[in-house]
């Protein structure tokens, strides 16, 4: 597998900043992709030296037509890897049938509890005593993909909803680049909905 990753992003970058700052992700990242303008997530690409896009989806007529805009330009700037770290879109067919297998997403919570766009909240709605972080490779449902890794993180009678994304962040930062080095490398070993990475680091 080629070393090229590609970050999609949607608003303030923490994780994406996360995988510049890595050893091994960060020099392989060339291309950061957001679905609006003027976000703190290219801001710190661009102050990395990484090329930075903007396909917004206001600027086309149907789903359809957008991710095929974004899977076109994934393409032509030769990205081997996709993540998504906090890009607010669902993407269909035309991304996945490019990528799937080689496109992680990360969620604030242990799928397959809490998926969607609240796992932090849901969790702590819920009253759950732990909650954590999934990595997984992204198919075409939400949040349904084979699970990578994944990291408890408990969750204590005082936590808010601030404290517990700070946490729960923090986590995210250490899987993140983890499961996407394993990834590049080629360690991932997948046999249905079951995820091994053989030899390196974990």
């Amino acid at each position: 597998m080629g070393e090229r990753i590609a970050v999609l992003v949607s608003g303030n970058g923490t994780n994406l900043q996360a995988l510049l700052d890595d050893p091994f992700c960060g020099p392989r990242i060339s291309l950061v992709l957001a679905d609006r303008a003027g976000i703190r997530a290219l801001e710190r690409a661009e102050a990395r030296g990484v090329e930075t896009l903007v396909i917004e989806p206001s600027s086309f007529a149907d789903r359809g037509s957008f991710d095929e805009a974004v899977a076109g330009a994934l393409q032509r700037h030769g990205a081997d890897v996709v993540v998504t770290a906090g890009y607010m879109r669902l993407l269909g067919p035309a991304v996945l049938d490019v990528y799937g297998g080689r496109w992680l997403n990360t969620h604030p919570a242990l799928l397959p509890s809490f998926p969607g766009m609240h796992g932090v909240r849901d969790a702590l709605e819920h009253g759950v005593k732990v909650t954590g972080v999934s990595v997984f490779l992204v198919d075409e449902g939400i949040d349904t993909g084979p699970i990578v890794l994944q990291e408890a993180v408990e969750v204590r009678e005082d936590d808010d909803w601030r404290s517990l994304e700070s946490k729960i962040l923090e986590v995210e930062h250490r899987l993140l680049p983890a499961a996407v080095r394993a990834l590049v490398e080629g360690r991932l070993v997948v046999e249905g909905r079951h995820v091994s990475i053989g030899g390196g680091d974990r």
